[in-house]
């Protein structure tokens, strides 16, 4: 069959690194673009070197026949509204995350997904990365036996020099530290422990500093996880209020090792020297900046998911829209002040 044709609506940053994604992925080709701007044709192909039709009005890219897949790369709170659209429109999805920040928007979005039987991707690409693909090996493998307690934190300082800074203070905007960036660890920890939370706890605080006074929300958040039908405990913080280099730190204990970003120790492993970490040499989640983040493995597989007619790996609609559940769950426990049972969010 013939490639697919992807629009991208929302022409920023993170848009300009799915652009230069997609030159490299066999299948599909971004086609068109729509921004509230005006663009000329000739610019846009002179900027990121391929064609594309640009539209001011996203109704109009929906109406375009040639079109089979809706990117949406706007800031949060327009994802919902344009995802819905796309979906009736009968367009496959690439979402980034979140994809929304309020729960019942969440939820429109799975009802419109699956009413019209859509396929989507949810950009939290970290699990195609070289890096938590060696983990998730690591763990398959029974090297770290039966994970009983795992931390997965994200620490990456948001403040004006960072280019989404300036709506990413608002509320309306960003939502809450785990939506606006940490969900990336939550969804990393969801990956690496299996099963279902049951409940969980979350606290939140917020720097004191000059660059994060226009915050309208608590920045930082500590989140501890119960997990379903069973004694294993995790916990996640995200910080972007802090000052320091990023750091994704990732720390798994089990029954037969432990595993510390890409150091582990394993029983299983014969001849190991227990009081000093092994290095694992992979390529790390070290970076906020999009241009660094996995996405041409993660368009690979939505694409080849596309031919095949089924949902792709990993990163499908209902695995990210639970890890969305579960944030929701978050807020909502540091909100209220008390324990959050995932089963109150139906």
């Amino acid at each position: 069959m013939s490639d697919y044709n992807v629009g991208i609506v929302g022409l920023g940053w993170v848009a300009g690194a799915h652009i230069e994604t997609f030159k490299s992925v066999k299948g599909a080709n971004v086609t068109a673009i729509c921004s509230r701007r005006q663009h000329n044709p000739d610019d846009l192909k002179a900027e990121y070197g391929v064609s594309l039709k640009p539209y001011t009005n996203y109704e109009e890219m929906l109406a375009d026949p040639e079109i089979d897949i809706i990117d949406i790369c706007t800031p949060h709170p327009f994802h919902p509204d344009q995802a819905v659209a796309a979906a009736e429109a009968g367009k496959h999805l690439i979402i980034e995350k979140p994809i929304s920040i309020s729960y019942p928007e969440a939820k429109r979005i799975q009802a419109a997904v699956k009413d019209n039987q859509v396929q989507s991707c949810v950009c939290f690409e970290c699990r195609y990365s070289k890096h938590f693909t060696l983990i998730r090996s690591t763990i398959d493998q029974g090297l770290l036996g039966d994970l009983h307690y795992g931390e997965v934190d994200y620490y990456h300082g948001i403040g004006p020099w960072y280019g989404q800074y300036e709506w990413n203070v608002k509320k309306d905007f960003g939502g809450s530290s785990l939506l606006t960036a940490g969900c990336h660890a939550l969804d990393s920890l969801l990956f690496f422990m299996d099963g279902p939370v049951e409940e969980v706890t979350s606290y939140q605080t917020k720097s004191k500093g000059k660059y994060f006074e226009p915050y309208e929300y608590k920045t930082t958040s500590v989140t501890l996880l119960k997990f379903k039908g069973s004694e294993r405990l995790a916990k996640v913080t995200s910080c972007v209020d802090c000052l320091q280099p990023y750091y994704f730190h990732i720390h798994l204990v089990g029954s037969d090792g432990s595993l510390l970003d890409n150091r582990i120790y394993s029983d299983k492993l014969k001849g190991m020297n227990k009081d000093k970490w092994s290095t694992l040499e992979t390529s790390l989640i070290d970076s906020g900046d999009v241009s660094d983040h996995p996405y041409e493995p993660q368009f690979q597989a939505f694409v080849d998911s596309l031919k095949q007619g089924q949902a792709m790996p990993l990163t499908d609609f209902d695995t990210a829209f639970e890890t969305h559940r579960v944030v929701f769950a978050a807020d909502l426990s540091a909100e209220e002040g008390r324990t959050v049972k995932l089963s109150e969010l139906d």
